[in-house]
């Protein structure tokens, strides 16, 4: 990308992932360390991801994590991405996200899926029970939220009486941060045109759809009092090396986590090592080649050329690069690379 244009913001979704050999505690810190370079490298936003009952994950308290990387940061933008909206009552969602915004207004956004984020008995255990998955729940649910963040319930709700605290009640003029919808497929892309809210697609899990959702996103589009024209995020699988064979060994221990996932079996982010002796089936290795066909694989030059004919093909206003890989220094050096590819650092 020339220097000379206004390039699409580049952006990170973060995992804080814990990786074979690694702990929890040393990934939550090796996460607060990359968010402080993402800030000084020049990315726009870093996003945490809710999943839960993933000993690979370490990210399953968004509103928590974030509130200690905005502790640890001065300028990039951090959010959710996302919160699993259907896990939380939306007063509970809206006292968290309205108190990381009164402490870094401006800073803040409020990425909300539709999706468990786990497996289904732990969704139980997270949602009491409570497991309605009718199409119009998610809508109520969000519908609800925000009217906690604007303190606008109608006469006659049930909360109308309510306020969550902090909010627009006990923070005149603060706003409410900005509410994305997330989505892999039509149907929130749908509900956020509708709505005039920026929409973030899951292209890194969810390629074949991208497309098909971002068009049904723009046609859906109504301007709203947040947005007066579509917005939309792409989640980016990417992994950079000094070397193409590097970035391909490294690529690796994803894919196989990815795999062990869909198997049911979540676990540690493996080594590349384990990732290169492991005995795959005809099926696993079909499954992982077509995993890692849509992750941006390579050097620098490879993975300039990727993001922007990705940027190009689906004309995403933003880029959101994930890697999930093993050891803190390589995914670190990854996004170092990355932001160097995309012209953000020499």
């Amino acid at each position: 990308m020339s220097h000379a244009e206004v390039p699409t913001p580049l952006s990170i979704l973060d995992l804080a992932t814990v990786g074979d050999g690694y702990t929890p505690t040393q990934a939550l810190a090796a996460t607060t360390e990359l968010a402080r370079k993402a800030e000084g490298w020049g990315f726009h936003r870093f996003w945490v991801a809710e999943h839960h009952g993933m000993p690979g994950v370490a990210s399953s308290a968004p509103a928590v994590l974030l509130a200690h990387l905005a502790a640890a940061t001065r300028t990039i933008r951090l959010g959710s991405g996302g919160v699993m909206l259907p896990n939380h009552a939306p007063l509970v969602v809206a006292e968290q996200f309205g108190t990381l915004h009164a402490l870094h207004p401006g800073r803040i956004d409020l990425g909300l899926g539709r999706a468990p984020g786990t497996d289904p008995a732990t969704a139980r255990a997270l949602r009491r029970g409570q497991l309605d998955e009718t199409a119009e729940e998610f809508p109520r649910l969000l519908g609800e939220l925000i009217h906690f963040l604007d303190d606008d319930f109608p006469a006659g709700h049930p909360y109308q009486r309510l306020r969550a605290v902090p909010g627009q009640a006990s923070a005149p003029g603060t706003g409410r941060p900005p509410i994305w919808l997330l989505g892999s497929s039509g149907f929130s892309a749908q509900l956020a045109g509708r709505m005039g809210l920026p929409f973030a697609f899951a292209h890194h899990f969810s390629a074949a759809n991208t497309v098909p959702a971002l068009d049904l996103y723009r046609d859906s589009f109504r301007p709203s009092e947040v947005l007066s024209e579509p917005y939309a995020l792409i989640g980016v699988g990417a992994v950079a090396a000094d070397t193409p064979a590097a970035a391909r060994r490294l690529a690796g221990s994803g894919a196989l986590a990815m795999l062990r996932l869909r198997r049911g079996h979540p676990g540690l982010v493996p080594t590349p090592e384990e990732a290169e002796a492991h005995p795959y089936s005809e099926v696993e290795r079909e499954f992982v080649d077509s995993w890692l066909a849509n992750v941006i694989i390579g050097d620098v030059p490879q993975v300039r050329e990727g993001l922007e004919q990705l940027r190009k093909r689906t004309g995403a206003d933003e880029l959101m690069i994930t890697s999930n890989i093993h050891g803190h220094e390589a995914r670190q050096h990854s996004y170092e690379l990355v932001a160097q590819a995309y012209g953000l650092i020499g």
